[in-house]
Order: structure tokens, then C-alpha cells, then sequence
């Protein structure tokens, strides 16, 4: 038996820009396509839109709540048995990273009072029995239609919210320095701390124990040794020891919002490592460069990677690319798309972009709010070597992290 329960009466929007702007770009969504609703039950998007997770089981990227938009209305799907979970998170708890209150927290600490969504509008929650139905057959059934979701319901269009997502909005943009800032800070303090005996295993052990402490998720470490960073362009830990160097990357996530960045130390590193090391910083730049002019210039993830492609060229590795992906956008993903040539994937600003190019054992990666006008590394803290590089097919130059050269 299903049960509605209405929120509080819309409340105003106390000039709310993210809520409104998020909404309108549902609005937008549901017009062109002429759709009366649109449901998210990906995690991503749930806390994209929400600011809360809608995740008990992190097996699964469906969340055990869907939330749906009809152009007036949010509605949260839920079963009986997690019923209470979702609205004390939603409504009583404090904010996943997005909910900024609507102006009236005076005697609310946690960003306004229970029953509305610190300025979104009216919010239904509807409950169906756990064992008599489910979150998918329960949206089909209340929904208004046509619809579409971005999980499988009978009878529904497929959405895929990374356009949706993007440009990121001011608030966005402020978390992502925050979690850019704890995500390298955290991979650093641990790096400066191996030594060549140590295993991959014990320093991605200290890694994601490290995060935990910085209230980050850490989806993605992968670390490897001097021998495995030569063989794997995607090093799962193993009980090898680190020898000449290590090279660490890391996906820190909080908010939704999900921060990529690489560190390497290098203790008595091959003859070639500097030479290689020196060519992926100067890829690395140049696609920072082409993913500003792409945006200043209404350009394409084509573009952004055809200066990638000629950089390695210019490096003397012309097929170097083929062997890994060089990244893309990120946000609400660890990459909201990931370029491939001629790309016609729209490069927006303000936006973050995490560029991963590798050159056999060696990569350079960090997460980056890139606009019209410059740049902003998130991942970069002060406290780690820099390189000021020249991008290798426009006349700028651009702070990567450098490697930490540790006597032993």
C-alpha cells in the first residue's frame, strides 16, 4: 500500500541560485523532450540533486530512494524499511555538500526545519511495502508521464544526467576546493613517508586509512613500484616493494563531487624517469590549454584531444595515447565523460577537469576548476614540489606537481 506524504508548502527560494539553477536545467530537460517527469536513483545524481546519498549497499550504484521532478515537484520513493532513514537525512540531517538553507536557520542548525528541503519546493515522499514492491515498479506506477530515469522502470526514456550536471555552480565549485585540497593533502602526507622497502599494499593501506581521517571516500587507489608503473597503466596494489619510485593515484570523493590526483616519489629512479617525466607535465598542460581555448571558443572534447594527440607526438611517442585514456570532465563522476578523438562532447566553464596523459611509467593527473578566464588546481597544496610546464602546442605555461625526490 502506498502512502504520500506532502511536504511543506513551497517555500521561496531566498535566492537559492543553485537549487534554482539545477531546476531549471530539469525544466529546460523536461521541455525538449517532452517529458512530465524525470527520476534519478544513481548515486551520483541523487546527491546532485538532493545533497544526500541514497546509498546502503556502496556494491551498488542504485541508491535504495529514487527522486523524481515533474516541473513543480520533488518526489522521494522509498521503501518502509528505509522510509526513516531518508527523511531524516533529507530533512532533519545536516546536508550532503549541497543544501545551503533557505534564510530561516535561526532555531534550525542543520539548515531550516524539518519538512522542506532548505529551498527546493514542495517534497513528496512516497513509501511502498519492502517486500511487495519495488523502488522501480513504485516510480512507474506514481509517476507522471511520459518520464524518464536514469535506472531501469518499464515504459520510461533513459536519462543521462552528465549534461545536466555541468557547468558546476558557485557552491559546487567551493566544495570542490575543499575536497581537491583534503584529497591531495591526504595522498602527500602519506608519500612523504615511504620508503623503498615498503609494499604497495602497505602504502595504499596508509592511503585510504589516511582518507578515512579526511572524511573522503576513496573509490580509486592505485599504486605502483618502480617495475608494475612500467607494465600497468592501472596498478591494482600488490605485495611488491615500491624500489626506485612510486607512483600513487587517488579518487577522493565527498559531496558527490569526486577529486583525481597522482603523486610520485622518486628514491632512485631509472635514467630515462626524468625525460619522461619532463614530456607527460608538457602533455598534461597542453591539454589544460586546449580545454580553457575550447571553452573560451564553444569547442569540443574533438579539439581538447587532438592537442593531446599532438603533444605526445611532439614527445616522440605518437601512439602513446592509445594505451590509456587521457581523462575529461569531472563533477558528480570520477569523469563525467572521458574524451576520444573527434569527441563532439560540448567543454564547458566553470567546470572541473581531471586530464590523466601517461607516458610508460610515468603519469601526471589533478583536478582542475577551469573557466574562460584561467585556471584553478584544486589538488595542488603548497606543500608538494611544483614544475611550471609549457604546454607543447600553445605559448602557456602551467603548475603541475613535480615529483618528491627523497634521499634514502
Amino acid at each position: 500500500m502506498l502512502s504520500g506524504v506532502a511536504g511543506a508548502e513551497r517555500p521561496p527560494w531566498h535566492g537559492n541560485n543553485e537549487h534554482e539553477t539545477k531546476l531549471s536545467r530539469l525544466d529546460t530537460y523536461l521541455s525538449s523532450n517532452d517529458l512530465e517527469s524525470v527520476w534519478f536513483a544513481d548515486s551520483d545524481s541523487y546527491v546532485w540533486l538532493t545533497g544526500h546519498s541514497n546509498i546502503i549497499d556502496r556494491s551498488s550504484s542504485t541508491g535504495v530512494a529514487a527522486v523524481g521532478y515533474d516541473g513543480d515537484t520533488l518526489t522521494i520513493v522509498v521503501d518502509n524499511d528505509e522510509r526513516a532513514l531518508v527523511r531524516e537525512e533529507l530533512f532533519d540531517g545536516p546536508p550532503h555538500g549541497v543544501g545551503r538553507g533557505d534564510g530561516n536557520t535561526e532555531n534550525h542548525p542543520h539548515g531550516g526545519p524539518p519538512g522542506h528541503t532548505r529551498g527546493f519546493p514542495e517534497v513528496d515522499i512516497v513509501t511502498f511495502g519492502w517486500h511487495a514492491s519495488s523502488v522501480a515498479d513504485t516510480v512507474a506506477e506514481v509517476a507522471t508521464t511520459p518520464a524518464a530515469a536514469d535506472f531501469d522502470v518499464s515504459g520510461f526514456d533513459r536519462v543521462n544526467a552528465t549534461a545536466l550536471r555541468q557547468p558546476l555552480t558557485e557552491s559546487e565549485r567551493e566544495t570542490y576546493r575543499s575536497i581537491g585540497e583534503d584529497t591531495a593533502r591526504a595522498l602527500e602526507s602519506v608519500c612523504k613517508t615511504l620508503r623503498p622497502d615498503d609494499t604497495e599494499r602497505e602504502a595504499a593501506r596508509a592511503v585510504s586509512s589516511t582518507m578515512d581521517a579526511f572524511g573522503l571516500e576513496h573509490p580509486v587507489v592505485l599504486v605502483a613500484g618502480e617495475e608494475r608503473a612500467q607494465k600497468y597503466r592501472h596498478p591494482v596494489p600488490t605485495d611488491a616493494e615500491l624500489n626506485g619510485y612510486v607512483s600513487i593515484s587517488v579518487v577522493g570523493r565527498r559531496a558527490g563531487l569526486y577529486a583525481s590526483c597522482t603523486r610520485t616519489v622518486a628514491f632512485d629512479p631509472p635514467e630515462w624517469f626524468e625525460r619522461r617525466t619532463e614530456s607527460v607535465l608538457r602533455v598534461d598542460a597542453t591539454a589544460l590549454g586546449a580545454t580553457r581555448r575550447a571553452i573560451q571558443n564553444g569547442g569540443t572534447a574533438g579539439d581538447v584531444f587532438e592537442a593531446i594527440q599532438t603533444a605526445y607526438a611532439h614527445a616522440g611517442v605518437p601512439d602513446e595515447w592509445k594505451l590509456h585514456h587521457q581523462g575529461g570532465g569531472a563533477g558528480y563522476a570520477s569523469r563525467e565523460w572521458v574524451a576520444t578523438p573527434d569527441d563532439s562532447t560540448p567543454v564547458t566553464g566553470p567546470m572541473a577537469y581531471a586530464w590523466n596523459p601517461t607516458l610508460q611509467g610515468t603519469k601526471s593527473e589533478g583536478t582542475v576548476l577551469i573557466s574562460a578566464s584561467g585556471y584553478e588546481p584544486v589538488t595542488l597544496t603548497g606543500e608538494w614540489p611544483t614544475r611550471s610546464v609549457e604546454s607543447y602546442v600553445h605559448d602557456e605555461v602551467v603548475v603541475r606537481p613535480g615529483v618528491l625526490y627523497v634521499d634514502t
